[in-house]
C-alpha cells in the first residue's frame, strides 16, 4: 500500500443528552444547541458580509473546512437563491474528513424544517459515494457547484484549487481536532484565497487567531450570539491573494478534432455558455462518423492496492461521464448497467480481495462476487469470480457524439485544420491545406489526438513537448458476436479482454491492440485473435459465442496514447489560450467528460475538480 493513502471513516449517527448530533470519536457536537442554521446565518454569512459581498457580481466562491451534517451549505445556498441580486454562479468548497453516508445524512438532515428540506432532499440525492478525493456536485442548472474533499483536510488542502472569496472556519474544537485550526492549514486557506478575501468563525481562542494571523489574515472580533460572547472575523492582508478573474466573458472556443474527446470538451463549454466551433472533415460524413459502426464501448473504474494515479483518475472520470451523461435521452445516454472485473487467476482474485480490505471503498460502489454470484449478477455463465463495480457503463459512441455535437452554442464545420497561427488581436486562426481561414477564437482546444503534433509543429513559435511529440497511435478491432450463450449478458464483462452487453442483438468483444500499425482495418486474424480471447475470458467455447454477422462483423479504429497510459488535459503553458485533450488510449469515454470539465473549469475560474497532483499528472509536457 502506498504510505500516502488514508481510508475514509464515516461518522457515524450519535446524539448527546440535548439530543444534538455529537461526533463520538471527538466527544464534540456538529452544531450548538440554539441552532445549526442559526450558527450559519449569524456567524458564517454575517461574517463574512454575505449576502451583500455577492451582490453585482458573476461568480463568488465560498470554502468551508468541516462540512459536517452540511447546514452552512444549505442556509448559504437558501440566502443565495433568494437574493434577487445574487451572483451568477456560486461555487462552494468543502472539506470533511468523516462524511456520513447517504442514508444517515438523510436521517439528520431530516430534522429540518422549513425551506432548507427540500435543498436538503436535493443535497440527499446527489450525493456521492464514499471514495477519497474530491466530488463535484452541481445543482441550480450548474449555477451552484459544490466540490467536496473526502479525507483529512491537512492533505487535502494542498490539493485544492480555488479562487475563494469567503471562508467559513468551522469544525470540531480546536482542543480535541487542532489540525483544522493549525497555522499550516491556513497557509494553504491563504493560498487558495482572492484578493480581499474574508473569514469567519465561532471559534476565538488566541492561539486559533495568532495562527490565522500569522498565515496573512487580519484578525479581529465581533460581537457573538446564544452564548457565544464573541465570534472571530477577518479580512486578507492587502498584497496577498490570487487576481480575481473576469468570468463575465464568456470567450469563443474553438475545437479542433471531431472525435470522443472534442464531443467532452464541447459539452462542458456548452453548458457554461461558450460559442464553440469544431472542426474535422470527418463532420462531412455525420456528427457521429467518427465512431460509426462502433456500436458499443465500456466505462469501467479500477482499484489497485495503493489507490495509484491511474485509478484516481478512472474514478473520477466514471463519475464525471455519470453526471454529464445521464441526463440525455435515447441511445445517447449510457447504460449503467454495472462492470464485472474478472479475476484472471487464483493469485489475482486473492490481490483484489486484499485491494478491497485495504482500501475500504463503499461496497455499494465495488463489492467482491463470487463466482456464483458474479454469474448472476453478468447474466453470462461463469466460473469464476470478480470484482462488481456498480458504476460501469455500457455507452452507444457514435449516439453520443450525435447528441454532444448538437447541443446549444455548438457549430460543426466539416474541414481539416492544415495549420495554426494568430490574428494580429492574438486570438487563435485555424487555416487549411490551401491558405484559407476558417475560423478564429480566443481560446483552442487541440483534441485530434495523435495529430496533434503535426498541428502544433505549424506555429511560428515552436511547442516543446516531449511527452506529446512521443505519442503513438494504436490500431484496435472490436468484434460482434450474435446470439450465443453469453448474448443476455447484462453488463460489461472485463478481464484481458471484454464482452458487453448487445445492442441491437449485436455483443461487443474486444479488442486487439496494434501498436504503430500502417492501417487500422479489420482483418480475419484480428476477429480470431479477439474469439479467442473472448472465449478465455467467459469460460465458453468459441461456437458458443455466437454467430459473426456477415456484414458487419466489427469495427476498427485508432487509439492514441503516451507512454503512461494516461491522457493529456490542459492548457499549454507559455501559449495563452492553447489547451490540449489528447492521448485517451483505450479508455476515451472514460477521460472525455473529465476533461471537458478540468478544462472548462480552469477557463471559467471554478475550483478544479481534481487534486492538484493528478492535474500535474495528466498536464501537457
Amino acid at each position: 500500500m502506498s504510505s500516502n493513502y488514508q481510508p475514509l471513516t464515516p461518522a457515524t449517527v450519535a446524539f448527546n443528552e440535548q439530543g444534538v448530533p455529537v461526533h463520538p470519536h471527538y466527544g464534540d457536537v456538529y452544531h450548538p444547541p440554539w441552532g445549526a442554521l442559526e450558527q450559519a446565518a449569524r456567524v458564517f454569512l454575517r461574517g463574512n458580509g454575505l449576502p451583500q459581498r455577492w451582490q453585482g457580481r458573476d461568480t463568488f466562491t465560498v470554502c468551508e473546512t468541516g462540512f459536517g451534517l452540511g447546514h452552512n451549505f444549505l442556509a448559504l445556498w437558501q440566502s443565495w437563491r433568494t437574493d434577487p441580486q445574487r451572483c451568477r454562479h456560486l461555487h462552494v468548497v468543502s472539506f470533511e474528513a468523516h462524511p456520513f453516508n447517504r442514508g444517515d445524512l438523510a436521517q439528520l438532515l431530516g430534522r429540518l424544517t422549513g425551506a432548507e428540506c427540500g435543498l436538503a432532499d436535493q443535497l440527499i440525492q446527489a450525493w456521492p459515494p464514499l471514495l477519497p478525493g474530491l466530488h463535484r456536485l452541481e445543482f441550480e442548472g450548474g449555477h451552484l457547484t459544490l466540490t467536496l474533499a473526502f479525507g483529512q483536510i491537512e492533505r487535502l488542502a494542498r490539493q485544492v484549487t480555488a479562487r475563494v472569496d469567503a471562508f467559513f472556519l468551522d469544525g470540531f474544537a480546536p482542543r480535541v481536532n487542532p489540525q483544522m485550526w493549525s497555522r499550516s492549514l491556513f497557509g494553504q486557506l491563504v493560498r487558495i484565497a482572492s484578493v480581499g478575501a474574508t473569514a469567519a468563525s465561532w471559534c476565538c481562542a488566541g492561539e486559533v487567531r495568532r495562527s490565522l494571523r500569522d498565515a496573512g489574515f487580519l484578525v479581529s472580533k465581533a460581537a457573538g450570539y446564544g452564548g457565544k460572547r464573541e465570534i472571530m472575523v477577518a479580512t486578507l492582508r492587502p498584497g496577498l491573494g490570487r487576481p480575481v478573474v473576469d468570468t463575465r466573458r464568456r470567450d469563443p472556443v474553438m475545437i479542433v478534432g471531431g472525435g470522443i474527446a472534442a464531443a467532452g470538451v464541447a459539452q462542458a463549454l456548452s453548458l457554461r455558455g461558450h460559442a464553440v466551433t469544431v472542426l474535422d472533415p470527418v463532420f462531412t460524413a455525420g456528427l457521429g462518423a467518427a465512431q460509426r459502426g462502433h456500436i458499443a464501448v465500456a466505462l469501467s473504474p479500477v482499484i489497485s492496492r495503493g489507490d495509484d494515479l491511474r485509478a484516481r483518475l478512472a474514478r473520477a472520470g466514471v463519475s464525471r461521464a455519470l453526471q454529464r451523461w445521464q441526463g440525455l435521452t435515447g441511445r445517447a445516454r449510457p447504460w449503467r448497467c454495472g462492470t464485472l472485473q474478472l479475476a484472471t487467476t487464483q493469485a489475482d482474485a486473492l490481490e483484489q480481495q486484499r485491494a478491497l480490505k485495504e482500501l475500504a471503498f463503499p461496497s455499494d460502489w465495488v463489492k467482491w462476487l463470487d463466482a456464483e454470484a458474479a454469474a448472476q449478477q453478468a447474466g453470462v455463465p461463469l466460473s469464476r469470480g470478480g470484482l462488481w463495480f456498480a458504476d460501469g457503463q455500457r455507452a452507444q459512441p457514435e449516439r453520443l457524439l450525435e447528441a454532444l455535437f448538437t447541443l446549444p452554442e455548438v457549430y460543426c464545420i466539416g474541414k481539416a485544420v492544415a495549420r495554426l497561427g494568430q490574428t494580429d488581436t492574438g486570438d487563435w486562426a485555424a487555416f487549411d491545406a490551401q491558405g484559407s481561414l476558417l475560423a478564429t477564437a480566443t481560446q483552442l482546444v487541440l483534441a485530434n489526438s495523435s495529430a496533434v503534433s503535426s498541428l502544433l509543429a505549424t506555429l511560428t513559435q515552436p511547442v516543446s513537448l516531449p511527452k506529446v511529440a512521443a505519442m503513438r497511435r494504436i490500431a484496435g478491432q472490436v468484434a460482434y458476436f450474435q446470439g450465443g450463450k453469453a448474448g443476455e449478458a447484462h453488463s460489461v464483462v472485463a478481464g484481458n479482454g471484454y464482452w458487453l452487453p448487445a445492442v441491437t442483438g449485436l455483443c461487443t468483444a474486444g479488442s486487439t491492440y496494434l501498436p504503430d500499425a500502417e492501417a487500422s482495418r479489420l482483418s480475419e486474424k484480428a476477429l480470431a485473435q479477439i474469439a479467442q480471447q473472448a472465449s478465455a475470458l467467459l469460460g465458453l467455447a468459441q461456437q458458443d459465442l455466437g454467430a459473426r454477422p456477415g456484414n458487419n462483423k466489427g469495427w476498427a479504429g485508432w487509439r492514441a496514447a503516451v507512454s503512461d497510459r494516461l491522457p493529456v488535459i490542459g492548457r499549454i503553458d507559455g501559449y495563452p489560450g492553447l489547451w490540449l485533450a489528447s492521448g485517451y488510449g483505450s479508455r476515451g469515454l472514460t477521460w472525455s467528460a473529465l476533461a471537458g470539465d478540468v478544462i472548462a473549469a480552469e477557463l471559467r475560474g471554478e475550483p478544479a475538480i481534481l487534486e492538484r497532483e493528478l492535474l500535474r499528472k495528466i498536464a501537457p509536457r
